[in-house]
């Protein structure tokens, strides 16, 4: 070959790969604290409310939907959203636990 190939050197040997990939990980740490880690506490914090739901609580449903508890079973429960009238809910679907008496002042 007429051509030979060039290689070359890093000036100082002070591990150049490893300083490119700082950033990435750098940016992916960020990330996580920012984003991901409140996202899992939010959940977490969601998934412990509607398991301790129980009958008598009154709670905000993600459409809106102001109710009082009447039954509540595994995967639904039944809200009182106005005297004799009742609705079945998925428990996933409840977004707040309200203190007690807030419906009274509604």
């Amino acid at each position: 070959m007429l051509i030979s190939p060039a290689f070359a050197q890093t000036a100082g040997g002070d591990g150049g790969q490893w300083t490119g990939l700082l950033p990435i990980v750098l940016m992916f740490a960020l990330l996580y604290f920012m984003l991901i880690r409140p996202q899992m506490k939010r959940a977490k914090e969601h998934k412990a409310m509607t398991e301790a739901l129980q009958k008598g609580d009154e709670v905000v449903s993600s459409g809106g939907v102001v109710g009082r508890i009447t039954k509540a079973g595994e995967a639904y429960i039944t809200l009182e959203i106005a005297p004799g009238v009742e609705v079945n809910v998925q428990k996933g679907a409840i977004q707040t636990l309200l203190p007690k008496g807030t419906i009274k002042s509604i």
